[in-house]
């Protein structure tokens, strides 16, 4: 078997197998939360919310409402070096990022079934 056919046989089974792979993930919501930021802030984000009356004031006073929580939760960092995990229930992030152009820094109780949105600053 020559170079050249080899080549072609190849580029034949890649392209099936592309796609077969577009046919099989292409509906699913698939998604790669492999690094340790990634899996905290998609666990935050797919448990129910609460918001505490100190950040509900905070957000409305700087004209913000929770769709930048949302905005944080899904593009903000996790400071792990100023979050609590040691905590058997619940562990305390603190999350920052930047919403409508504001740069924002919550405090976020991660228990079992539910994450509360304790505090949220906007730095300067």
């Amino acid at each position: 078997m020559r170079i050249r056919q080899r080549f072609v046989f190849y580029g034949i089974g890649f392209i099936i197998g592309l796609i077969l792979l577009f046919f099989f993930l292409g509906g699913k919501r698939t998604s790669c939360d492999y690094g340790p930021n990634s899996r905290v802030l998609k666990n935050i984000r797919i448990k129910e919310r609460v918001f505490s009356e100190t950040t509900i004031q905070k957000l409305t006073s700087h004209q913000l409402d929770t769709s930048s929580i949302s905005t944080l939760l899904r593009k903000g960092n996790v400071l792990f070096s100023e979050s609590t995990r040691g905590l058997d229930s619940c562990k305390v992030y603190i999350i920052q990022g930047t919403s409508m152009k504001k740069e924002l820094k919550m405090t976020v109780k991660n228990c079992d079934s539910i994450a509360t949105v304790q505090r949220v600053e906007v730095i300067y």
